[in-house]
């Protein structure tokens, strides 16, 4: 078996932040209360207590602090609370690309998914989140109702990795 660890990491305060109108005085607004822009699609962002990561052209998870955010969205977009609804899964180790292409639709092994580079995909007919950590390491974020299959697929799968 491949070097590979699957941790289920203990809830977070997950919220998502979309963007509905005016996208570019959000981000404007977003650029004055916090320095740098809102990451781009496909990337994520550090910024003091958060991590926003973009996974679709108006849509970003918000891992940690999401004071002030409401306030730059104001009417033109929402902040929704999903924590209760997500598990986070590390894939950690020299096999975690090799694990995400089992049941996959997406080129995990690719080098231009690199550290802070985030996908949403599809693995075993789930819709998954992903976040590179590392070169080591990868979060995925799964829908709490498909958890556990999601977890128990990855652990059969990765015992047939060679």
């Amino acid at each position: 078996m491949t070097d590979l660890s699957i941790t289920q990491l203990p809830a977070a305060r997950l919220n998502v932040l979309e963007i509905w109108s005016n996208p570019l005085a959000v981000l404007d607004r977003f650029k004055k209360a916090f320095g740098p822009p809102l990451p781009p699609l496909g990337s994520s962002l550090q910024l003091l207590d958060r991590q926003l990561i973009r996974y679709e052209p108006t849509v970003w998870l918000v891992e940690g602090e999401t004071t002030g955010l409401a306030e730059v969205l104001g009417s033109d977009g929402s902040l929704t609370a999903i924590g209760g609804g997500i598990v986070r899964v590390r894939l950690s180790g020299a096999g975690w690309r090799s694990l995400l292409m089992e049941g996959g639709v997406f080129d995990a092994e690719s080098e231009t998914f690199a550290a802070g580079c985030s996908a949403a995909t599809v693995i075993d007919h789930v819709n998954v989140r992903l976040l590179v950590e590392s070169d080591d390491a990868c979060l995925a974020y799964v829908p709490l109702s498909y958890a556990h299959d999601m977890i128990h697929f990855w652990t059969v799968a990765a015992q047939s990795l060679v």
